[in-house]
């Protein structure tokens, strides 16, 4: 049987808004968008093969992601310049939680998106 990993959905009290965020700012791209309720929208990374789903059930609780310790969840991009990243993101409205120096030379920065969402930023020295 094959089985391969299709998206993590998230239920976000403003999905539009957040779409065209992650547009404009983390290189991602709308598959699917509902412009009515529940605005569900399928977002892409660059490479095409990581996808997230984002929408505003009213059946369930948006979770209130601000307050969630990031270690909990968080979306991870990896990039070449984890500061230059980090620094565009927080012009654009992101926050910066947590700088992260790992002894294998790699550098983290740990953001909330606009809504609260745990975003990290990864320049790794091997990457996967």
């Amino acid at each position: 049987m094959s089985m391969h990993f299709e998206h993590f959905g998230l239920n976000v009290e403003e999905p539009l808004k957040m779409a065209e965020w992650y547009v404009e700012n983390c290189r991602m791209r709308i598959l699917r968008g509902m412009q009515e309720a529940p605005f569900t929208h399928f977002l892409a990374d660059e490479t095409g093969k990581v996808f997230l789903e984002i929408y505003c059930n009213r059946k369930a609780v948006v979770p209130d992601y601000a307050g969630r310790q990031p270690l909990e969840f968080h979306f991870a991009f990896a990039v070449p310049d984890a500061a230059a990243a980090k620094d565009r993101l927080v012009q654009a409205g992101a926050t910066l939680a947590e700088e992260i120096h790992l002894e294998d030379g790699s550098l983290l920065f740990m953001l909330r998106d606009p809504w609260g969402v745990p975003l990290q930023i990864c320049q790794r020295s091997r990457p996967f």
